[in-house]
């Protein structure tokens, strides 16, 4: 029997977006920029699909732009924010424990002299005071970014407070919300939040498509020139079944989100409950209840995560030690270095996320494993805990 607990990487495609997308790559071939039938065709696809995700996230259709995904969306919302408003200030405030896709951008765009960055600190449990963000902010930020929940750990942001805050200054608010979009409710019309990057494939939606929601009134300057598609904003032909997969999996995901979270949330508890209870120094990892329903986050001192997950995949349990975007990595995680955890403590991380399919049979079958899987490891390290 396999396992799957590596939910915040990527989710299984749900059969029903498989069908509609199917559909589409079968039968609906017209450019949804001509303007005969098949395109128009098309066209209705993608405007539905756009309604879909609108309505998902209580914003207009009008403000929802498709991209290739969370990685593009991020990009998009910081390099062109800073070059919208680049004769008002270069300033961008972020975090210490976000996305590569927001940190990495954001050192880049410094490195190139197009922004002033400052990364903000986080407490012990990955949360970032609002005040600190203010205090972090002069007469020249235009941008700030924060994520919404962390994908190693989990913790949930304040983002209302947050926005607030930008709000009253005139900043430009964006935040990353690939794991939290389909899993937690996120209405744009009563968090003050400019711009959300949103990714299909972290709530059973196809991989390579994603979008950002854009604030009317948001200065966003594109990133590509062509031929002017999502009204200039992202041109490129757009990607009709995979738009329609993400508008697909998002009416889905709204649908099933508050009582399949509720259901993570009971299984996840009793993760971390049996994790604590079984395994010696057990370290957990985020904040203990403002994180995301399906995520149990550890490290294990004495023993190295990539050890950990080799270990676990030999036991059928798929796992991963952090972020996918950085497996196979031997240095620790950004992440859990800025919540003030040493080197050693922090090479044994473990993270374990559930989706829809997960089952208390699995939760038990991965809680009598894991613990003498931690012990042998430990005993070969010969690392005392």
């Amino acid at each position: 029997m396999r396992a799957y607990f590596d939910h915040a990487a990527t989710t299984p495609l749900d059969p029903e977006v498989a069908d509609a997308m199917s559909r589409v790559l079968r039968d609906v071939y017209g450019n949804p920029s001509s303007i005969y039938s098949e395109g128009q065709t098309a066209r209705a696809l993608v405007d539905q699909a756009r309604e879909d995700v609108a309505r998902a996230l209580g914003a207009a259709p009008n403000e929802i732009v498709f991209t290739s995904g969370g990685t593009e969306a991020d990009n998009l919302a910081l390099r062109g924010t800073l070059r919208a408003r680049a004769a008002e200030g270069d300033g961008l405030v972020t975090t210490a424990i976000e996305h590569h896709a927001v940190l990495d951008t954001a050192h880049d765009l410094a490195h190139e002299g197009r922004a002033r960055v400052t990364v903000v600190g986080v407490d012990k449990h990955g949360r970032v005071e609002p005040e600190a963000i203010e205090r972090a902010l002069d007469r020249r930020t235009v941008l700030v970014s924060v994520m919404h929940g962390n994908n190693e750990i989990g913790t949930l942001q304040p983002l209302a407070r947050i926005g607030a805050i930008d709000r009253e200054h005139g900043i430009t608010f964006h935040s990353d919300a690939v794991q939290t979009v389909g899993a937690l409710p996120l209405d744009v019309s009563r968090v003050p939040v400019d711009l959300v990057s949103v990714n299909a494939h972290k709530f059973y939606g196809p991989k390579g498509v994603g979008a950002l929601y854009v604030r009317t009134g948001t200065r966003i300057a594109t990133l590509q020139t062509g031929g002017g598609q999502e009204k200039g904003r992202r041109t490129g032909t757009e990607n009709v079944a995979g738009i329609v997969g993400l508008g697909v999996a998002l009416r889905i995901a709204a649908a099933k989100r508050a009582e399949e979270s509720a259901r993570q949330a009971r299984l996840r508890d009793r993760l971390i409950e049996g994790v604590r209870g079984r395994i010696p120094g057990a370290v957990l990892t985020g904040h203990p209840s403002e994180r995301l329903p399906n995520n149990a986050s550890f490290c294990f001192p004495g023993t190295q995560g990539e050890a950990l997950v080799v270990a676990l995949d030999l036991a059928g349990f798929a796992v991963s030690s952090g972020s996918a975007c950085t497996s196979g990595s031997t240095e620790p995680s950004h992440v859990l270095l800025a919540l003030g955890l040493g080197r050693e403590v922090a090479q044994g991380s473990l993270r374990l996320t559930l989706g829809r399919g997960t089952t208390e049979a699995e939760i038990d079958a991965l809680l009598a494993a894991l613990p003498p899987i931690v012990a042998r490891l430990r005993a070969v390290s010969a690392v005392p805990v």
